[in-house]
């Protein structure tokens, strides 16, 4: 079941970390960021997540609002992830991250 339909922490942070707070979360989003993306192109760009787990990763975010899937009625079949509004306005979360990330590892290195 999503977030949608439970009733979110008071703290705005916690309601933040509780649609995102996922690993796999955050690189899906990071990936659909310059667009549109099938399945089997989001699953190698993350890597090392098997079908299951990002499969429901993806579930839920649909279920957030974060982002649509659009499956085509072609043989085989085509299923795409979008980003909706919502999904792209964690971008400066995203960006913010992408920064810290970088000082640290310039510090650290």
């Amino acid at each position: 079941m999503g977030t949608a339909t439970k009733e979110l922490p008071a703290c705005p942070v916690e309601t933040t970390l509780t649609l995102i707070s996922d690993k796999w979360k955050v690189l899906i989003l990071r990936d659909l960021l310059p667009g549109t993306k099938r399945f089997g192109e989001l699953k190698k760009s993350i890597g090392h997540v098997s079908q299951k787990v990002l499969t429901a990763q993806l579930r839920e975010m649909e279920e957030n609002g974060l982002l649509t899937r659009t499956v085509y009625a072609e043989v085989p079949p085509r299923v795409e992830y979008t980003l909706t509004d919502l999904g792209y306005s964690l971008k400066p979360i995203l960006d913010a991250l992408w920064n810290w990330g970088e000082n640290y590892k310039a510090q650290n290195s």
